[in-house]
């Protein structure tokens, strides 16, 4: 079996709450290969899950490749739940990297965090392979509550140490162990083409 690599594949960048700015790993990652894109939502700061999943939707059926979802904090919340709603279009995506899992049932409607419909955590297996990164002392999650999640969603479970949570504030610039990471998703990938449109 062929493994595979970035080239083959369309790239989706998924920021969580508020975005991802200039010292943001994401957008280190999308300034560096072409195969990375963006999917931009109208309200960074106010999110609704019925608007940033059908941005989702709308990315992954315009794809020509077989789909790969790198997403940080809610951007993760944003996959798993979109993975139970979307049906077929599921079956475009081929993997997905999941930085710093945030738990939405703890922190969707607090007052310092406006996001509404990422909750509960889905509890169900994603249907594409995945990888959760974590870091030990993230304020979003706790690490077993991570690794929990993880194994929920049958995701293989990486401890990337102390990063916080994973975002501008650790200053990664381009990341290249989290590059490494994505490495070794796509690599254990099967080749093989989207579903017929």
């Amino acid at each position: 079996m062929q493994t595979c690599d970035m080239n083959d594949f369309d790239i989706l960048m998924l920021p969580g709450w508020q975005g991802s700015g200039d010292a943001h790993w994401q957008t280190h990652w999308e300034a560096a290969f072409p195969a990375i894109r963006r999917v931009e939502q109208d309200d960074w700061d106010t999110p609704h899950y019925r608007d940033w999943s059908a941005r989702l939707s709308e990315a992954v059926a315009a794809c020509s490749r077989p789909v790969v979802l790198v997403a940080h904090s809610l951007g993760t919340s944003l996959v798993a739940r979109w993975a139970m709603d979307a049906g077929d279009l599921t079956r475009r995506v081929a993997g997905a990297l999941l930085v710093a899992v945030a738990d939405v049932d703890e922190l969707e409607g607090t007052p310092e965090h406006t996001f509404y419909g990422f909750a509960p955590v889905p509890t169900v297996r994603l249907p594409f392979p995945a990888m959760v990164i974590a870091s030990r002392d993230d304020n979003k999650v706790t690490m077993d509550r991570a690794v929990q999640i993880a194994d929920t969603w049958g995701a293989t479970f990486i401890d990337m140490g102390y990063l916080g949570h994973i975002g501008s504030a650790a200053q990664l610039g381009v990341w290249p162990a989290g590059l490494v990471r994505l490495g070794q998703l796509l690599g254990s990938l099967p080749r093989h083409d989207p579903p017929a449109r």
